[in-house]
């Protein structure tokens, strides 16, 4: 259970790292598995349900950015988003009745792992209250070099920022026109089961991978299940019964609970709406693909 200073932390500033979460026979089983996952992406050609492709990817040398939904593919996988352990702080941050809004591997390889530029969740999952997060697990130490993830602290507590270009939703923050400081971001640095959580709103990005070890990171996002989304959302369903069966803690409700945070409703959408990385390529003012020195950022 986190404490009530974790608590406090997490509301003050978005983020919350818990060391060590994880054990080390956990951690090899689930790096194991994501293996297994991308070993078979030498039989594939382009992004598909389970596959979010580098542009570099080829069948001879597999390059995967992303797994989407692994726990479709994988039990491990499935059991480790249900962790008793993790649901309960969980709870004590957004509630007891809990729902799966999508989960992820992204697989930063050595060398090229795609960057993430600046963004809220928020701007892609607009709702009727913001109680969500990401749940992330640490695969492989986050390093300074090997593009970990990187937060503005307390960012989650002001506007939500603009995220079109050209009249168009691009799931990012364009940095020649928005005048927040990046430089002031916090690097989320520990070793291969370390546990982060972070809040649907806050300011965040990872930069390329410029080392010689990967870095893959499980991330989970979840929200309280009386947070419907609104139109243009990333998590709309079709159907009620479609919406409860991702519920995988407590119970569901037909009452969606209205707060008032800001939101920017993602239409028109992205060329190419498969993936952050994809909807991300209609920025043209990219912050991270542009090689700057790592230690412009403040640790």
């Amino acid at each position: 259970m986190l404490s009530s200073d974790q608590i406090a932390d997490f509301r003050e500033q978005g983020f919350l790292l818990l060391e060590n979460m994880f054990s080390k026979p956990e951690v090899t089983a689930l790096l194991a598995e994501t293996q297994k996952v991308l070993d078979d992406a030498r039989n594939v050609t382009r992004n598909n349900s389970v596959y979010d492709l580098e542009d570099s990817h080829s069948p001879d040398d597999p390059r995967v950015r992303r797994i989407k939904s692994p726990q479709k593919v994988s039990t491990l996988f499935k059991e480790i988003i249900r962790d008793p352990r993790t649901l309960e702080m969980v709870a004590q941050l957004i509630g007891p009745d809990i729902r799966l809004c999508g989960s992820k591997v992204n697989t930063k390889s050595a060398g090229f792992g795609a960057a993430v530029e600046w963004h809220q969740d928020w701007a892609f999952f607009p709702s009727t209250n913001d109680d969500r997060l990401t749940v992330s697990v640490m695969l492989d130490p986050m390093t300074e070099k090997n593009g970990p993830l990187m937060f503005l602290p307390g960012s989650h507590r002001g506007l939500t920022l603009n995220h079109h270009y050209d009249g168009r939703f691009c799931g990012a923050i364009d940095p020649k026109t928005s005048d927040t400081d990046f430089t002031s971001a916090k690097r989320m640095l520990g070793s291969a089961g370390t546990l982060i959580f972070h809040h649907v709103r806050i300011v965040h990005g990872s930069d390329i991978n410029r080392s010689d070890m990967s870095r893959r990171l499980l991330l989970t996002n979840l929200a309280a299940a009386d947070s419907w989304p609104l139109v243009g959302s990333y998590s709309a369903f079709k159907t009620l019964d479609e919406f409860d069966e991702h519920m995988i803690a407590g119970n569901p409700t037909v009452h969606p609970r209205f707060t008032n945070p800001p939101v920017y409703i993602p239409l028109p959408g992205p060329n190419d709406p498969s993936s952050v990385y994809t909807v991300q390529n209609d920025l043209k003012n990219r912050y991270f693909n542009q090689i700057q020195p790592v230690k412009a950022l403040a640790t």
